[in-house]
C-alpha cells in the first residue's frame, strides 16, 4: 500500500526529529533487536510451512505408496510422461514473456512449492470430502448427485488447490527483486501449477498401481498405471492455465499496491471458478455420455482439449496484449535480458539528456 503520514509527520515536512513520537527507525539496541526478531519470526514461519509440507508429503507416500517407485521403477516413468503436456504448457508461458527471463533459481524453488504444497490441499479436501459427498450414494436422486460434487468443487476444492499454489509463488518468488513485471506472476503461476500437477499425478498413478497390486497380485498393476498416466496426462495442462492466470493477477498486485488486495482476490476467483467448472463437467460426463450415446473416453478427450485450450487462447491473448503493452510504451528499451551496467549506462545517457535539455 501506498505510505500513509501521521498529521504531525505531514506538518513537520522533516523539519523535526520524531523519532518514537510519530516516526520510527532502527536506533537503538532494543530497536535492532525488535528488528532481528521481527525477521527471525517470519522466516522461522516460512521454513516451518515448508517443513510442515515436506512432512505432509512424505507421509502421503509413506501411507499411501509405499515403495511402489523403488519396487516398480517404470512408475515413475509414466509419471514423468503423464506431466510432458503440463510441462510445454509451462515453457511456453515461460517463452511468451517478454521481460528478462526469470532465474532458475525461483523456477525451481516454486516448482518444488507447488509440489509440497499439494499435500495442504489434499488434507483439506478430504477433511471437507464428507460433507459434500456423504449424501451421493447409488440410490441418490439426480440433482444431489449432481450438486453435492458441485459445490464440493466450488467451495473447496477449486479455492483450496488455487489458494495453495498461489501460496508456492507468495513465499518466496514474489518477494525476489526478480520477479519485476506483472507478467513474471504468469510465469511463476504456471511453474507452481507445474509442481503440484506431478506430485498429484504421482499419487493418483500410484495409489491405482498399487490397488491393482493388492486386487490382482501385480498383473495388471502396470497397464492400470499406463491406463491412468494417460488420463492424468490431459489432467495436468489444466493446473498450469488455472495458476497462471491467479500468478498473473498476484503480479498485478504487486505493481498496483493501493489495490493489491480486490486484485488478488480477482484473480484467485478466476482460478478457482475454472478449476472447479472443469471438475465439476468431468465429474458429469457420464450423464451426457449416456444420453448421447457417446464413448466415455471420446467424450473426456474432447471436452478437455475444448476447454483447457479455450482457457489457453485467453491466457495466450492476456500475454500477447501485455508485450504489445511493453514494446508501445518502450519499455522494452529498459528491460532487455542485457548485463545490468549497460541497462544503468542508458538510464544515466538519457538522465544526461534530460539535464542538458533542462540547461539549455
Amino acid at each position: 500500500m501506498s505510505a500513509e503520514r501521521d498529521p504531525v509527520q505531514r506538518a513537520s515536512e522533516g523539519d523535526e526529529d520524531l523519532y518514537d513520537v510519530a516516526t520510527w527507525e532502527s536506533r537503538t539496541a532494543l530497536d535492532r533487536f525488535s528488528s532481528w526478531l521481527y525477521g527471525g519470526i517470519v522466516t522461522s514461519a516460512r521454513a516451518g510451512v515448508v517443513a510442515l509440507a515436506v512432512l505432509i508429503v512424505v507421509a502421503q507416500f509413506a501411507a499411501a505408496l509405499g515403495l511402489v517407485f523403488i519396487d516398480r521403477p517404470v512408475v515413475a516413468l509414466y509419471v514423468l510422461l503423464s506431466v510432458v503436456p503440463a510441462l510445454a504448457m509451462a515453457g511456453f508461458v515461460w517463452k511468451a514473456d517478454a521481460t528478462k527471463r526469470e532465474p532458475i533459481e525461483l523456477l525451481v524453488v516454486t516448482f518444488a512449492f507447488g509440489f509440497l504444497f499439494a499435500g495442504f490441499a489434499a488434507i483439506l479436501n478430504t477433511v471437507f470430502s464428507g460433507l459434500f459427498l456423504g449424501s451421493v450414494t447409488a440410490d441418490a436422486p439426480l440433482w444431489i448427485a449432481v450438486l453435492a460434487p458441485a459445490l464440493y468443487y466450488f467451495l473447496i476444492v477449486g479455492p483450496v488447490e488455487e489458494t495453495v499454489k498461489w501460496l508456492a509463488i507468495r513465499l518466496y518468488a514474489f518477494r525476489s527483486d526478480r520477479f519485476d513485471a506483472v507478467v513474471d506472476g504468469a510465469v511463476y503461476g504456471a511453474v507452481a501449477g507445474l509442481g503440484f500437477a506431478t506430485i498429484e499425478n504421482a499419487i493418483y498413478i500410484g495409489r491405482e498401481v498399487v490397488m491393482a497390486a493388492s486386487a490382482t497380485g501385480g498383473t495388471a498393476a502396470i497397464d492400470v498405471g499406463l491406463q491412468t498416466a494417460a488420463v492424468r496426462t490431459l489432467a495436468g495442462p489444466g493446473h498450469v492455465i488455472y495458476s497462471a492466470f491467479a500468478g498473473y493477477y498476484l503480479g498485478l498486485a504487486k505493481f498496483n499496491p493501493d489495490d493489491a488486495g480486490p486484485i488478488v482476490v480477482k484473480g484467485l476467483v478466476i482460478a478457482a471458478v475454472i478449476h472447479a467448472t472443469y471438475n465439476t463437467v468431468v465429474t458429469n460426463l457420464g450423464i451426457l455420455t449416456d444420453t448421447l450415446g457417446v464413448a466415455p473416453g471420446l467424450a473426456f478427450i474432447g471436452f478437455v482439449v475444448l476447454y483447457d485450450g479455450a482457457l489457453f487462447y485467453v491466457l495466450y491473448r492476456k500475454l500477447v496484449a501485455y508485450r504489445a503493452a511493453y514494446e508501445r510504451t518502450g519499455a522494452s528499451m529498459f528491460e532487455k535480458s542485457e548485463p545490468e551496467h549497460e541497462k544503468e549506462d542508458v538510464e544515466f545517457l538519457i538522465s544526461d539528456i534530460e539535464s542538458e535539455d533542462d540547461r539549455q
